[in-house]
């Protein structure tokens, strides 16, 4: 037996301390279900072995291991993680039935053991149970923070800031100096997203602590889904087997220590009756001074900023370089492109937001990338609030769901040619970013699915138009497009496993 990966050591630890009180709580825990849950009928899935199940067949890219089990026992399948039972769904029709016709019931969230670590965790936008504050949050969210006229009111902001990444890039190209792309990205929507929630950038890019706050937000990305036996044998949770809550409470809580003080700063200035600023801040402030049950309290308005931080960068410093390092690898997807915004806005115009968002053939680079590099291969965790019927199948209350959109958007039964980056698949098509066409989900379908896509796409957009329109590029050390290293890691985003270096070079000079 070939235990994969990650769970290599901690498993080879536990079978060696602890198998025997693992042994006696599997024969009790078995014979507990067959006789609560004898008459329900689960969907097929592989065999496993005791105790473990089927983690050795899983392994640290779960992503790809449920897409190759899934060719063998269908498009809703069971697989047993230790003591977890989880319901894999690897099909439109299947994601569907989650995610659209039994939202409601699929509403819950089962929550990683490393996610705990956070103070107040379980009233979390992401993983919060409870139906009632959820739509609450969610309410706040879509009307009040993430709305068209509150977005519009910054666009200029976000031409500034387009205007700061040009310089970066043509000092770069001074010196040929190859950039980090992924890293300029996190600087520039780092000073968006604090801009906007803040008025001010919390960070100075240039300073060391912008390197250290990447860091906290790689560690917490990364943490959030290693595979962790106290997830899977949910008896050893008291004791963090592996170290992995331990290790990102340090994360958690320098993030939260920060967004601390900038609450505190702005609650003195409004105790001063200094003028609003009328950012997200401002906002949540406002709700947090409403009285039960419209307002919000100050631990609400902590997590919603920590999560727009966290999420909101990791996603689309993610998202904005698989783009280019599609464009970079497929040069005739670059001169297309090219074309496109040249057509727009001029050989050497500014890209403005406005027409950006209208670009047909750069919204189909985005969506394309989103196919094949989604940030979330496997969407955030579902639990089922009650049993649910499924295809004649019953899945029992408090029951792991799963959607496998890695699988669902490289499936030959809806994409051709499905491992191709293609743009032209998405011109006068129907599919958008909010999950009405199942086989395209990448910010998930139906209640839950994510509520920052709105201003994502934007900056993604916006980004990628100016690394394009402004600049020629190329590989370091005379590399060819073809010869790009075009491997991923996995964690809660699909981050691309080597960053990628490019350097950029005047477009006169080609």
């Amino acid at each position: 037996m070939d235990i994969k990966g990650e769970y290599l050591l901690p498993f080879s630890l536990l079978i060696f301390i602890s198998i025997p009180i693992l042994f006696l709580l599997f024969t009790k825990l078995s014979s507990t279900i067959k006789k609560n849950h004898h008459h329900l009928l689960l969907p097929p899935g592989p065999n496993g072995f005791p105790i473990i199940g089927n983690l050795h067949t899983i392994g640290g890219r779960p992503h790809e291991s449920l897409a190759i089990l899934a060719k063998t026992y269908g498009p809703l399948m069971t697989v047993k993680l230790g003591f977890t039972t989880t319901i894999v769904a690897s099909s439109a029709d299947m994601a569907r039935e989650i995610l659209v016709k039994n939202d409601q019931a699929f509403l819950g969230r089962p929550v990683p053991d490393a996610v705990t670590a956070l103070r107040d965790h379980e009233m979390t936008l992401a993983w919060i149970q409870g139906a009632q504050q959820w739509m609450k949050l969610r309410k706040l969210w879509k009307n009040d923070l993430f709305t068209t006229h509150r977005l519009d009111a910054f666009r200029d902001l976000r031409h500034e800031l387009m205007k700061n990444v040009i310089q970066t890039v043509a000092e770069a190209k001074e010196t040929g100096e190859a950039i980090v792309i992924v890293k300029l990205v996190f600087v520039t929507t780092l000073s968006l997203l604090s801009t906007m929630m803040f008025s001010d950038n919390i960070l100075d890019p240039k300073s060391p602590d912008m390197d250290e706050f990447q860091a906290l937000v790689a560690r917490v990305m990364e943490l959030s889904a290693k595979p962790n036996l106290a997830d899977v044998f949910p008896f050893l949770r008291p004791f963090d087997p592996q170290g992995i809550k331990k290790m990102i409470k340090v994360s958690y809580d320098r993030l939260g220590e920060m967004v601390e003080i900038c609450i505190d700063n702005r609650r003195n200035k409004r105790a001063s009756k200094a003028d609003r600023a009328g950012d997200f801040l401002d906002v949540l402030l406002d709700f947090n001074e409403l009285p039960a049950p419209q307002g919000i309290d100050r631990r609400d308005v902590r997590l919603l900023l920590m999560e727009m931080l966290v999420a909101g960068m990791d996603t689309s410093s993610a998202t904005t370089e698989w783009a280019m390092t599609e464009v970079l690898h497929n040069p005739q997807v670059m001169a297309k492109a090219k074309k496109e915004l040249s057509q727009a806005f001029g050989p050497k115009g500014f890209a403005n937001e406005q027409e950006v968002m209208q670009l047909p053939y750069l919204d189909a680079i985005l969506k394309e990338t989103l196919r094949l590099h989604p940030t979330s291969p496997l969407l955030l965790p579902h639990k089922a609030q009650k049993d649910v019927q499924i295809s004649n199948y019953l899945i029992p209350k408090n029951t792991r769901v799963l959607v496998n959109f890695w699988s669902i958007s490289r499936d030959p039964a809806y994409w051709e040619n499905p491992n191709r980056f293609q743009p032209e698949r998405f011109l006068c098509s129907d599919y958008d970013y909010r999950g009405k066409n199942l086989t395209f989900i990448p910010f998930g379908a139906g209640r839950r699915h994510c509520p920052g896509l709105p201003l994502a796409t934007r900056m993604v957009k916006l980004l990628l138009a100016t690394f394009v329109h402004n600049f020629d590029w190329k590989l370091p050390n005379g590399m060819a497009p073809e010869d790009m290293d075009m491997s991923d890691k996995f964690g809660l985003t699909l981050q691309k496993a080597q960053p990628l270096l490019a350097i950029p070079v005047d477009i006169s000079d080609q």
